[in-house]
């Protein structure tokens, strides 16, 4: 089987660049960043790989957050490298390099980082398992991989304007037409297993607590008393519930909004 490159691009075009550039560690990496420094402490000296860096933004926070240690940020477009190098030289972080890379073919050895991270990548890719694959590789043993992708699918709006509404079914319909995903963040779990990660290292806790509450208490007392659900309909729920907890590919996912209010 022929190995999946990834597809050059002459640059990012300025509005998606500008876009790119709002994200840094703190609002887009924050899952990660507890994990970090913890292993800074045991090990201030840490090597960090960031695949699809873009701009930097991130890259340059993260590296922030390792000021001993070293981050390496690659991205398929090298039309975008001098952006990140002017952003990390303005930010002030020498901890960090730019280069050219294709996620598909990592130019590094085995076990070459403590950390590899990509944000909002495999989504875009044919063969996200693949690109897994090879960051897995190149990250060492007692490290960890992390990404984090969105679910273009799960996205809402308010108010519900049709020009918007138009928007989503076209943006979702161009992310699968390019060849990626538009439910990323959903297929995270079955795109890591096909990449060879062990499933028996994830523990699964959502489903049981849904199957207790239908099969007993008040949202099932309630809900036939109300008469939206019957005894067949709440039991078909319960069993696919277990069917759903049994497959090792089962994953879950809940958009969330949030607000700050000053005062």
């Amino acid at each position: 089987m022929e190995q999946p490159s990834q597809e050059q691009k002459p640059s990012y075009p300025p509005p998606q660049q500008t876009h790119m550039e709002l994200r840094t560690a703190e609002n887009s990496a924050i899952y990660v960043l507890p994990k970090l420094r913890s292993m800074k402490e045991a090990n201030p000296h840490l090597t960090l790989l960031d695949v699809g860096a873009g701009s930097g933004t991130i890259s340059v926070t993260l590296a922030k957050v390792i000021p001993d240690g070293h981050v390496t940020a690659i991205d398929v477009n090298e039309a975008i490298l001098p952006r990140a190098r002017a952003i990390a030289e303005m930010a002030g972080i020498k901890n960090i390099e730019f280069q050219h890379g294709d996620v598909y073919k990592l130019p590094f050895a085995d076990a070459s980082f403590d950390v590899t991270f990509c944000h909002q990548m495999l989504t875009h890719l044919k063969e996200p398992s693949d690109a897994l694959r090879e960051m897995i590789r190149v990250t060492k043993p007692g490290g960890i991989v992390a990404a984090r992708e969105g679910d273009l699918e799960t996205e809402c709006v308010w108010p519900e304007l049709s020009g918007l509404l138009k928007f989503h079914k076209f943006a979702a319909s161009m992310m699968k037409a390019a060849g990626g995903s538009a439910t990323g963040g959903r297929q995270l779990l079955s795109w890591a297993l096909k990449a060879g990660v062990e499933r028996e290292k994830i523990t699964l806790t959502y489903a049981q607590a849904l199957i207790d509450r239908v099969r007993a208490g008040r949202l099932r007392e309630g809900g036939i008393k109300a008469g939206m659900v019957t005894e067949s309909d709440l039991e078909e729920m319960a069993t696919h519930w277990e069917e759903w907890a049994e497959r090792k590919d089962a994953s879950i996912a809940m958009m969330h909004g949030e607000v700050l209010i000053q005062r």
